[in-house]
């Protein structure tokens, strides 16, 4: 076994200790890094994103730079040359629709034009296929025969890189991938890719029982694509990554009846195959802890964003690991001493006794500091020995 292998297998053994709620031989570092990773680099956002190997290359730089223990392939996941071909209405792209140096940007629908029309709800429930195929997708794209043909092509190239990328992860740099799968909640995906979240929520008032039935339509759909896209060796997380559940977008008592039981329902049986969900609570979800808590046992990784870490870890550490928790205005506009401050409090309270994994509150764009995100790398090793 190659050195490379050793720390690989290290590596993982670690991270999926804590992801199961146990207690590795120290605290995991799990960055979720995006453009971040190109201003380490040396490139800016427009050049990660048109060409998803400068993307590549920078997370490969900063595994061979940095001790973390996981890290995903490519948190830039918008590529220009699979918007473009098919013309894809819904993100606006560094050096074209927004300045270089931003990172890419989601377009919420118009609101007197969605993608999807309060008539279309009836269809879209009958059949989600045929809705999709024949009336979305023509909306938010160009929908012509030539772009589909093309774009079709782009999404083969682009998705087969990410193999032989993940495997020089491992073999050159001993990094484990972080998530692996394709998860939204029910109502997310219709506030993001349909009604958009303001007609939605004139949805909840004028047609409240269109959505009940359109969530419940979508999951069969969307628990399918996560098992089928999951990690075969049941190591890795499901990523999700949740909009509009938590406060001020829904009260709690909406979260229960058009948020929770449909997002409830693809976590569990998600478990039941063996396959954890990462919990990625963007935004205030503290006042819906008690809902999370009825989740199985360690069925998530739930990382914390803008929730009291603290009272996550009281209300929910004993069943599921924790992660985040490292505020990113303080990495982009603290000093590393106050970096290292805040990573040894988070551990020394949250990860004292394991079942967490150091990282930040939400993810890491270009406005992190590169010295605040060494000093949280090297806080994590020097604080975070069991």
């Amino acid at each position: 076994m190659s050195d490379k292998e050793q720390l690989y297998q290290q590596r993982l053994k670690r991270f999926v200790t804590a992801m199961r709620n146990g207690k590795p031989d120290c605290v995991p570092i799990r960055p979720f890094a995006a453009e971040v990773t190109a201003a380490y680099a040396g490139y800016t956002c427009q050049q990660v994103t048109h060409d998803y190997r400068c993307a590549f290359d920078a997370i490969i730089k900063c595994c061979r730079d940095f001790d973390w223990d996981a890290t995903v392939p490519n948190m830039v996941y918008v590529w220009t040359g699979l918007v473009k071909t098919l013309g894809l209405k819904y993100y606006a792209v560094p050096g074209i629709e927004v300045p270089a140096d931003t990172a890419f940007q989601y377009l919420e629908p118009p609101e007197d034009n969605a993608w999807m029309r309060e008539e279309d709800y009836d269809r879209f429930i009958e059949s989600p296929m045929d809705f999709l195929q024949n009336v979305w997708y023509p909306r938010v794209s160009k929908g012509d025969p030539m772009s589909s043909v093309a774009g079709t092509a782009a999404m083969k190239n682009y998705f087969a890189a990410y193999g032989p990328h993940i495997a020089q992860m491992r073999n050159e740099t001993g990094t484990p991938c972080a998530i692996c799968g394709i998860l939204k909640a029910p109502f997310d995906i219709i506030a993001d890719k349909f009604r958009g979240y303001k007609a939605l929520c004139m949805d909840l008032y004028q047609r409240p029982e269109k959505v009940l039935k359109l969530t419940e339509a979508l999951t069969p759909h969307l628990a399918y694509v996560a098992e089928a896209t999951a990690d075969p060796e049941r190591h890795l997380p499901v990523g999700l990554w949740m909009h509009r559940g938590c406060l001020p977008f829904l009260s709690p008592k909406q979260f229960d009846k058009f948020y929770w039981e449909s997002l409830k329902y693809v976590i569990e049986y998600l478990w039941s195959k063996g396959i954890q969900t990462l919990f990625y609570a963007e935004g205030e979800w503290n006042k819906n802890l008690n809902r999370i808590a009825e989740l199985p046992e360690r069925s998530i990784v739930y990382h914390v964003d803008k929730g009291d870490i603290a009272e996550v870890h009281k209300k929910v550490g004993d069943k599921f690991c924790i992660s985040g928790g490292i505020p990113n205005d303080l990495l982009a506009f603290g000093t590393p001493e106050e970096v290292r401050a805040k990573v040894k409090e988070v551990i020394q309270t949250v990860g004292k006794d394991g079942g967490y994994i150091l990282d930040a509150c939400a993810i890491m764009q270009n406005d992190t500091k590169i010295e605040n995100l060494k000093a949280m790398t090297q806080a994590g090793r020097d604080y975070g020995q069991y």
